[in-house]
């Protein structure tokens, strides 16, 4: 796929659901793309798409973790901060746990300023205050003052990582909203886009027909009859 037809898809995959997103790749044999746990933080920004720039982080060791380490702009914290590209997304791996910060506010408002999409971690994000006035989105699994060093040794970006349940390789697509954050590969984009798009005018029609009183017996899932009557109205609008 050309970055134009990507760019294309992802403007498209922007107007969907991650309903209507993980309901396709599951027909497409992935089930396990939705990233459990991770919730908005600014109710106010949730919406956002991109591709993925991952960091890891492991259990603390003392003995790697000096204050001159951990404060290098060298230290893969500090580096994915500088590093994440405009319009990707910072994903970041802190094996659920959330009684210890992953990023402040100040880390996150560079990544603003820089452009960067928005920012995912099944861990805990600290200054939360600050943050929920970002326009970035950021999705966490909770809120904590600890420092990240309390738990956490960032040790590698740019790396296949586990986040809240699901795997995330560099360059997958991220999409998230109100509901939560998906992600598949970016190879999958333009058909996601097709179909998902399809799926939402399908599901708004019959939505329409169910306010309008008709039963769910062979409105949802439709009949022939209905798929007939939305095609029709698909053609029409």
């Amino acid at each position: 796929m050309s970055d134009t037809d990507l760019t294309q898809a992802l403007k498209v995959i922007e107007t969907l659901s991650t309903g209507t997103l993980t309901t396709q790749l599951l027909k497409r044999g992935l089930p396990s793309t939705f990233i459990a746990g991770v919730h908005p933080l600014n109710p106010d920004a949730p919406r956002f798409v991109g591709l993925a720039y991952t960091l890891r982080l492991i259990p603390k060791r003392e003995d790697k973790m000096s204050p001159d380490t951990v404060t290098s702009p060298l230290y893969p914290q500090r580096h994915a901060v500088e590093d994440c590209p405009p319009g990707h997304v910072l994903v970041i791996d802190a094996r659920g746990i959330t009684e210890t910060g992953t990023l402040g506010d100040i880390l996150v408002a560079r990544l603003q300023a820089r452009g960067v999409a928005g920012v995912v971690t099944d861990g805990a994000m600290r200054d939360t205050g600050a943050m929920m006035n970002y326009s970035i989105p950021v999705f966490c699994g909770g809120r904590a003052a600890r420092n990240s060093h309390v738990d956490h040794l960032a040790t590698e970006t740019q790396v296949p990582i586990a986040c809240g349940g699901a795997a995330v390789f560099p360059g997958d697509v991220l999409f998230g909203d109100e509901d939560g954050v998906v992600v598949f590969p970016a190879g999958l984009a333009a058909e996601l886009a097709a179909d998902g798009a399809r799926q939402e005018r399908l599901e708004t029609f019959l939505q329409r027909r169910v306010l309008d009183g008709a039963p769910i017996a062979g409105t949802y899932p439709p009949d022939a009859d209905t798929l007939a009557a939305f095609e029709k109205w698909d053609k029409e609008n």
